[in-house]
């Protein structure tokens, strides 16, 4: 079972990227996120489709994405703000990956400094539009604030089809399965991603 990592891990290589972007008066800035909330995405990537059940916990630093496979198998990404990851299954294969990043999960303001372009009709709402460091582009809710739509560079397409604001995933399952910490058990073909990701955020961060 290979693992892919889902976009909201992605969002991290650009966290600390940008410079501040100071904005004209006229001109609307992204809403931070909520310090916690829920929420489903429907992920297409020139047709290869998943489901991601997003847990955003500010508060308590953490992170948490269960990705659904079309027709395939759930994997699941739990991150900590201490730069803890852990991306495993709970099928019989009994799979898990590891690894100790530099920058923690991405914070409520992550959009500060992005490039406001202005308005689009997306999916039958209006939208404000913003480009963070040509590696994001954010599609806001101009009436009620929520997001509707992030696109990456890669044209990979995240869908908000529910957002919870507030919502809190009980404690006992923010935790990775005992065979996550035994040092004999590892993962499948993780181990070249989470390197490229690894060395990423560590250039972010200067």
């Amino acid at each position: 079972m290979a693992f892919r990592r889902p976009l909201i891990v992605i969002v991290n290589f650009i966290v600390l990227t940008a410079g501040v972007k100071i904005a004209t008066a006229d001109e609307p800035v992204p809403t931070p996120w909520p310090h916690q909330f829920h929420a489903l995405l429907f992920m297409n990537y020139s047709g290869d489709l998943s489901m991601i059940d997003l847990w955003y916990d500010w508060i308590n630093g953490r992170n948490f994405n269960i990705i659904q496979e079309q027709l395939g198998g759930i994997t699941y990404d739990l991150e900590w703000n201490n730069g803890t990851s852990f991306i495993y299954s709970l099928d019989e294969s009994k799979s898990c990956r590891s690894a100790q990043l530099e920058v923690g999960i991405l914070r409520p303001n992550w959009l500060d400094g992005a490039k406001y372009l202005g308005q689009k009709n997306v999916s039958g709402f209006l939208c404000n539009v913003w480009e963070k460091v040509d590696f994001i582009w954010y599609y806001e809710d101009v009436i009620t604030k929520r997001p509707v739509q992030w696109i990456f560079y890669t044209g990979r397409e995240a869908h908000v089809m529910t957002y919870e604001v507030g919502a809190v995933l009980e404690d006992e399952k923010w935790q990775a399965p005992v065979y996550c910490f035994n040092k004999e058990k590892k993962g499948l073909s993780t181990k070249k991603a989470l390197s490229g990701f690894k060395g990423y955020k560590e250039k972010a961060a200067l």
